[in-house]
């Protein structure tokens, strides 16, 4: 008698180049054009375009960044210098009509990630960039979201397992931030963490200090020339919108949106 197996018949077809598969979805987000008019030597766009969503359902793009940033790290190659931004995207009428509820199964916010700003339907991407203006940590909301109630959100992002043994790494050295993020709930959260946070504070909450007198406590400290170190995130948000279906969103789902931040931030460390 022939041996025994456990493994049953192979069903469907190979799996699509994967390669290909990449080289299709990062040309569809840095020219902004209908997935309908992806060019027939980058595949059929409906493999594109479910492998897209598939490995954004299962993890699969922030495992590849966090593999991509413990290699960095192990070379000592990332700076923990790092700085926090946000930035609002305008959203393609393209990107409404989901279905409301989120999916079933996916982490997909209720909101598919879009709202009304002063600029109309959009979505804001809350980003941490080291200081050589490269992102660790990506974040999405909707459009008229704050940036102070999703900075623990991004920060908790940042986790990069070392090479040895250890826990990930997920304390940066200093974290720079604009004054829409002054607020004492940030400063105690990055205390609690020994994290050093360099955030200048805004007019009015320097007056209420003043006016207060001794009640007012000290004011926090601020280092000016640490602080001109926080344009890194700046650039970072640069050179994301570069691709333009970043920029622009045109995606109904928020997890697809996030996919091709990753996608970007993916192909930016591989360039390191």
């Amino acid at each position: 008698m022939g041996r025994r197996t456990l493994v049953g018949p192979i069903r469907g077809r190979r799996w699509a180049d994967h390669r290909r598969t990449l080289e299709a979805i990062a040309w569809k987000y840095r020219t902004c054009a209908p997935w309908r008019d992806l060019p027939d030597e980058l595949g059929p766009f409906q493999t594109t375009h479910k492998r897209l969503i598939r490995w954004a359902a299962d993890g699969t793009w922030e495992r590849i960044l966090t593999a991509l940033l413990a290699v960095a790290d192990a070379g000592d190659e990332v700076g923990w210098t790092v700085s926090v931004d946000s930035t609002v995207c305008r959203a393609h009428q393209h990107s409404a009509g989901a279905g409301k509820g989120g999916i079933r199964g996916r982490s997909e916010p209720d909101d598919h990630a879009l709202g009304r700003s002063r600029g109309g339907l959009g979505t804001k991407v809350h980003l941490a960039s080291d200081n050589r203006a490269r992102p660790l940590a990506i974040h999405v909301t909707a459009g008229q979201a704050g940036d102070a109630p999703a900075f623990e959100a991004i920060m908790a992002r940042i986790r990069i397992p070392r090479s040895g043994v250890g826990r990930p790494r997920t304390r940066p050295a200093v974290v720079l931030a604009d004054r829409a993020y002054s607020s004492r709930a940030i400063r105690g959260h990055l205390r609690r963490r020994g994290i050093r946070a360099v955030i200048p504070q805004p007019a009015d909450q320097v007056g209420h200090c003043l006016r207060r007198g001794r009640a007012g406590g000290r004011p926090p400290r601020f280092d000016v020339e640490t602080y001109k170190e926080r344009n890194a995130v700046e650039r970072c948000i640069a050179r994301l919108k570069q691709w333009r279906g970043l920029a622009m969103r045109t995606d109904k789902l928020a997890i697809a949106y996030q996919a091709a931040l990753h996608l970007a931030a993916i192909l930016m460390w591989t360039r390191r």
